[in-house]
C-alpha cells in the first residue's frame, strides 16, 4: 500500500532525484526558466519553493541550509541577492507551470517552470484593466415597426427610379 507517500519519485534512487532536482533548482535560479518534463517540474515546485522561501531572510544559517541543498555558491549568491528582492513581499507561489504540449519522441508532456516574478512579458499585462460591468441592451431610438412589409412597401415608393 502507498499510504502517507505523496511525491513523485521519477523512476530513480534518492540519490539520482535529489541530484536531479538539485541541479534543475540550480539551473532555475540561474536561468529563470528552464524547459522539462511536466512530472519533473512538478517535483521541482516542491523541492524549490522552501528553498526559494528560505531566501527571504538573508542569515548564516538559511544560507548554509540553502548550500547543503544546491552546493553551489553561484546559486546561492544570486537566489540571496537578487531573487530575494523581488520575492520579498510575495507570500508563496514563486514558480509557474506552463505545458508547451508533448515531445515528438516518446510523447512526453512537456512544460516550461519559471520565476514567477522575472517574466516581463506576463507583468506588463497585470496592467490594471477596465471594470468588467454588464452591458444590456439598449433600445433603438427609432420607433418599432408594427408591419414590416407595409414599411418595405413604403420605402420602395420613396426611392427615385433609377433608370
Amino acid at each position: 500500500m502507498r499510504h502517507n507517500k505523496k511525491f513523485n519519485h521519477l523512476s530513480r534512487k534518492k540519490a539520482h532525484r535529489d541530484s536531479l532536482l538539485a541541479n534543475m533548482t540550480i539551473s532555475l535560479i540561474m536561468h529563470k526558466r528552464i524547459f522539462t518534463t511536466l512530472a519533473k517540474a512538478k517535483a521541482l515546485r516542491v523541492y524549490a519553493e522552501p528553498l526559494i522561501n528560505r531566501a527571504k531572510e538573508d542569515t548564516t544559517p538559511n544560507r548554509r541550509l540553502v548550500f547543503s541543498h544546491l552546493q553551489n555558491k553561484e546559486a546561492v549568491k544570486v537566489l540571496f541577492q537578487e531573487i530575494a528582492e523581488k520575492i520579498a513581499e510575495r507570500p508563496g507561489g514563486y514558480t509557474r507551470i506552463l505545458k508547451t504540449g508533448n515531445r515528438l519522441g516518446d510523447n512526453a508532456k512537456t512544460c516550461f517552470i519559471e520565476l514567477v516574478d522575472y517574466n516581463e512579458a506576463m507583468l506588463k499585462e497585470d496592467k490594471p484593466k477596465k471594470s468588467k460591468t454588464r452591458r444590456s441592451r439598449k433600445k433603438s431610438a427609432a420607433p418599432a415597426v408594427e408591419n414590416p412589409v407595409a414599411e418595405a412597401a413604403a420605402q420602395e415608393t420613396e426611392l427615385p427610379a433609377a433608370e
